[in-house]
């Protein structure tokens, strides 16, 4: 079952699946032609997820945050709830005042976040499915900013769960670990043009030594590596999903030209572009 709020005059999107046979393939992730986020609640016992190509258990009642651009299918999709929003019914970054959480959920280093449930951390979240199932009965002026109510529970509650389950929490304090997350929500909106640690430290009011001191205190990796990182996880994701040609992926990635670019995907992904898309398509 699937239940969908928009407005036409903001663009504004939000959608609960119920116990979807639609979250088995891609077709959750295209529901929508822009980038949205998701929340996945499993109900049951512990099932596989893949993501980008690879395999993960995701445990038995846990929640899993992914961003826009992964691509995902579940192995029983009748034992999950998911939540879907766009930036403009609800913008993570914008928003990250009112909930404090600086993008932990979304814009981590680590990724993918398995949020595990205790038995009342899953009654709550099952009261929390209730409330968002019961308000899609009220078809008035004030369901959007009901729903959206809502979601910022999911989130301040998600966000909370995952902080007490995170080992990096027990030995930083939060003002660090959010210095980590600015850097993250930098990456994903400027990695295709700026692939220098430089603009990166710069835009942090750091020089690039002092980011990578902070990073390597933080037992974070460096942010050059994080960089490369971002970069091969896109070229992968265009040369599986997508017909798009070595040339093009190097120039949709910021890259001088495309001798460049596989130079630089043969050195941080262990094969050059052709290895990896015959591989690919087996």
């Amino acid at each position: 079952m699937i239940r969908e709020y928009k407005n036409n005059s903001t663009l504004a999107r939000f959608i609960m699946h119920l116990n979807n046979e639609q979250l088995k393939g891609e077709g959750l992730r295209n529901l929508s032609p822009k980038p949205i986020n998701t929340f996945v609640y499993n109900k049951g016992e512990a099932q596989y997820v893949t993501i980008d190509e690879i395999i993960y258990t995701m445990p038995a009642t846990s929640i899993l945050p992914l961003v826009s651009n992964q691509h995902f299918s579940f192995e029983h999709p009748d034992a999950l709830v998911a939540w879907q929003f766009n930036r403009e019914f609800y913008c993570i970054v914008d928003h990250d005042a009112e909930v404090g959480c600086v993008g932990f959920l979304f814009y981590g280093i680590h990724h993918p976040m398995f949020i595990e449930l205790n038995g009342l951390e899953n009654e709550n979240m099952l009261q929390l499915e209730k409330l968002f199932t019961d308000d899609w009965q009220s078809r008035d002026n004030f369901q959007g900013e009901m729903l959206r109510t809502l979601l910022k529970q999911l989130i301040i509650k998600t966000t909370r769960m995952a902080k007490l389950q995170s080992k990096s929490y027990e030995h930083f304090p939060d003002e660090k670990m959010d210095f980590v997350r600015n850097f993250s929500v930098l990456l994903e909106s400027n990695f295709k043009t700026e692939h220098e640690v430089k603009f990166y430290a710069s835009s942090l009011n750091k020089s690039p030594k002092t980011l990578s001191n902070i990073f390597n205190l933080l037992q974070q990796p460096a942010p050059s590596k994080l960089i490369q990182l971002r970069i091969i996880l896109e070229a992968k994701r265009y040369l599986h999903y997508t017909d798009k040609s070595a040339k093009e992926i190097a120039y949709d990635l910021g890259f001088e030209s495309p001798a460049h670019f596989s130079r630089f995907f043969k050195m941080y992904s262990g094969n050059n572009i052709t290895e990896f898309r015959c591989e690919d398509h087996k």
